[in-house]
């Protein structure tokens, strides 16, 4: 198959993307070292459907390493970078992306990437599993499992294994110490922060921020606007997380009544219909919005699309809508997943830890697929604690080992 990227000519600059995190990577550049000596998906095709920037290109380099045949494609079209595209073609992966594509061209890159009925497949968002459940069940023939590594598609999965539509294994990466702790806290808080300041070059301290949701994600965006001098408001539906707010130090309150008082808007929630019209209405002059959750249903885009008297584009990745009040707010990255569409995305020293829970768990399924349950599994103990231990390895950090009286006094 043929890779359908926007220019090879862009692979050099694409390539230094790649060198770059990979030197910040310690973790998956020592899982690198085991794939290469064991190759453990030999003969294997595996796909993945990413965000498609530097840190993901590195996982998929060190799964061909591995043995496998690569096909990728993005999780959204305008978190795709055509020059890291080109730079993973050079390196002998098939890519199947290009930045701004349209929908229908978004799917039909989903479907080519899975036609060739692979042996794994990691998603992000649950698109892929979705399609080889839905449309064609027929491309899953070869298919001993997959990963799945952001909320939206976890909640996508659990729905599936409530209601027994679940055809292959998946693991939970999301939910796995290593990821949530770190990439969905600190990772998501600072890029979405770096999406938001280098777009829009305003200041923040002083500001009022509403973050919608307190989750990990949500957490790490209130803490940053915090140490950034903002007033943070939480909004949440969840009673136990509203406390955790109210005891980190926020002020908690529906969205209609922060409506009024936000200078920035955020949605980290997974759900839809989070920031609705009555609320844009509700919302103080040059209001800005944004949405940190993986599908743009969070922010009503469409409902402020009809709403709008007049809509333009300020600035890249900004636009202004003008109300039947005479008031304009604004929507940054077309209310797509923003540390992605308007930046680079999560740190290389976090994804690092995420993805190595990847291409872990993406070795066990090649390994042990065929023996796992049809449902949706956690990461294993020894996954997690071992790119763990790595992890403070490359920090230059030693922890204290239990002795084997204490592993009894404990009962392990």
């Amino acid at each position: 198959m043929e890779s359908i990227i926007r220019d090879i000519n862009l692979a050099e600059e694409g390539n230094r993307k790649i060198d770059w995190v990979e030197k910040h990577m310690p973790v998956l550049c020592g899982i690198a070292e085991e794939f290469r000596r064991d190759q453990p998906f030999k003969g294997m095709k595996v796909t993945v459907s990413v965000h498609l920037e530097a840190k993901t290109a590195y996982l998929a380099c060190i799964l061909r390493q591995g043995g496998a045949e690569v096909y990728a494609t993005g999780s959204n079209p305008l978190s795709t970078q055509d020059d890291v595209c080109a730079g993973l073609v050079s390196r002998g992966v098939t890519v199947l992306a290009t930045h701004g594509c349209t929908m229908e061209e978004y799917h039909d890159y989903l479907c080519k990437a899975l036609s060739v009925k692979p042996d794994v497949i990691i998603d992000d968002g649950g698109d892929m599993v979705s399609i080889l459940h839905e449309e064609h069940p027929e491309w899953a023939e070869n298919l001993r499992g997959g990963c799945e590594e952001t909320t939206t598609g976890i909640i996508r999965l659990k729905n599936r294994v409530r209601d027994g539509k679940l055809n292959f294994p998946m693991f939970n990466i999301n939910d796995a110490d290593c990821k949530h702790l770190f990439d969905n806290r600190y990772g998501t808080g600072q890029s979405v922060w770096d999406g938001m300041m280098r777009t829009t070059n305003l200041v923040v301290a002083g500001s009022t921020v509403v973050v919608a949701g307190y989750g990990w994600c949500g957490k790490g965006v209130a803490m940053r606007a915090k140490g950034l001098g903002a007033k943070v408001i939480v909004t949440e539906v969840d009673p136990v997380k509203a406390i955790e707010a109210v005891m980190d130090g926020f002020s908690v309150m529906p969205m209609a009544d922060a409506a009024p008082l936000g200078d920035w808007f955020v949605t980290v929630t997974g759900c839809d219909g989070v920031i609705t019209t009555e609320h844009m209405l509700k919302m103080k002059e040059g209001a800005i919005m944004c949405n940190a959750g993986h599908f743009d249903v969070e922010v009503d885009v469409a409902g402020l699309r009809a709403l709008a008297t007049d809509c333009r584009v300020v600035r890249k990745n900004i636009e202004g809508f003008t109300l039947p009040n005479g008031k304009t707010v604004y929507l940054l990255a077309e209310g797509r997943l923003v540390n992605l569409a308007a930046g680079d995305g999560h740190p290389a020293e976090i994804m690092d830890m995420s993805f190595a829970l990847q291409a872990e768990c993406a070795r066990r399924i090649a390994e042990k697929g065929k023996e796992l349950e049809v449902t949706l599994h956690s990461v294993p103990v020894d996954i997690d604690k071992k790119v763990a231990l790595s992890k403070l390895s490359s920090l230059g950090i030693s922890i204290d080992v239990l002795t084997e009286a204490q592993k009894a006094y404990l009962g392990e």
